[in-house]
């Protein structure tokens, strides 16, 4: 990777994140904090590319902390001070999830009344500290079942009881109301049983009067392509009030990936963009990880990888051209 000060040439003309502003639109990225604080180049186009910024693991539960009363707030700190000090704005990410929790919680027994207190504390106490720094936080994380039979098992559905995303939503706005609450999630992207069932969640969460603002859609897709239904599916829970976004986009490839392959990804990129412009409500687009020398995708899909705009170099590929391209060509 390089490793100069200003992290190469330009990509293109224009960043991406003056491209997404001219449309009124925010465009951001995933952090991992190793990258972050190891790299001068990936720093430089981070810093010039993107607008929004997304703490990949320092957020979570298990890195804040890691035993209980134990707390870790250098990476995620670091992630915040970088945005302040370039112009950027954090998405939170993110308090309430069944992965990523430490073992004192997930080993300790506690009653519905004990974990209601602790989860209390932990959502009033990271959304307080980064009070006016953190502008939106993913609240609520992969809480719908695959099957779209109702909530996913774990450890807060088995506990906590039905009620408890409403809980959970009105705490974070008691500890920032000036923050936004997202509740973010996974395979949902296009219309489908398990859509439907968030949907269905959604709605009632508004009609309860719960502090929902907005919903994500990770859009972690391959070569299989968008989605059937994805912009209906952003259409309609905007049509509900809520502001939606596409939370954690990447396109895994097979490796290794030909010509043919790169030009496919670099279109359902461009697919993925031209969706959201084409939804009013839609505010922008974080890609997750912007860079193959820094993704999840090798990690957890073995032969998979590639999935990023810019290659293990910083150098930009097709689907860095298609993206920019979709984001300034006139309104799809």
């Amino acid at each position: 990777m390089r490793e100069s000060n200003v992290g190469g040439e330009p990509n293109g003309p224009v960043p991406l994140r003056e491209l997404a502003a001219r449309d009124g639109r925010d465009v951001g990225t995933a952090v991992p904090g190793p990258a972050l604080k190891n790299y001068a180049g990936y720093r430089e186009e981070l810093a010039r590319e993107f607008s929004t910024l997304t703490p990949e693991n320092a957020m979570k539960w298990d890195a804040i902390e890691p035993e209980r009363g134990t707390l870790n707030w250098t990476d995620a700190d670091a992630a915040v001070d970088f945005a302040r000090e370039h112009d950027m704005a954090v998405r939170g990410h993110t308090l309430i999830w069944h992965n990523q929790i430490p073992r004192w919680l997930t080993d300790g027994g506690f009653s519905r009344e004990q974990l209601d207190g602790i989860v209390r504390e932990h959502v009033r106490r990271t959304v307080g500290r980064y009070r006016g720094r953190v502008f939106e936080w993913d609240v609520l994380n992969e809480l719908t079942a695959d099957d779209g039979s109702g909530y996913r098992r774990s450890l807060w559905s088995d506990t906590l009881g039905p009620d408890f995303p409403a809980r959970v939503l009105r705490w974070a706005r008691e500890a920032d109301p000036d923050a936004k609450l997202y509740w973010n999630e996974i395979a949902a992207d296009g219309i489908s049983a398990k859509s439907d069932r968030f949907y269905a969640f959604a709605k009632a969460l508004k009609a309860a009067g719960a502090p929902l603002d907005g919903v994500g859609f990770q859009a972690h897709f391959n070569l299989d392509g968008v989605p059937k239904g994805f912009e209906e599916n952003l259409r309609r829970f905007s049509d509900l009030g809520l502001d939606v976004r596409v939370t954690e986009l990447d396109v895994a490839l097979q490796l290794p990936a030909d010509d043919a392959a790169r030009a496919r990804q670099a279109d359902i990129y461009a697919q993925v963009v031209r969706a959201c412009r084409r939804v009013d409500r839609c505010k922008g687009i974080t890609v997750w990880g912007f860079t193959d020398r820094f993704s999840w995708i090798p990690e957890t899909q073995p032969g998979f990888g590639d999935a990023t705009l810019l290659d293990r170099e910083l150098e930009p590929k097709p689907a860095y051209r298609a993206f920019a391209a979709a984001l300034q060509a006139p309104t799809p």
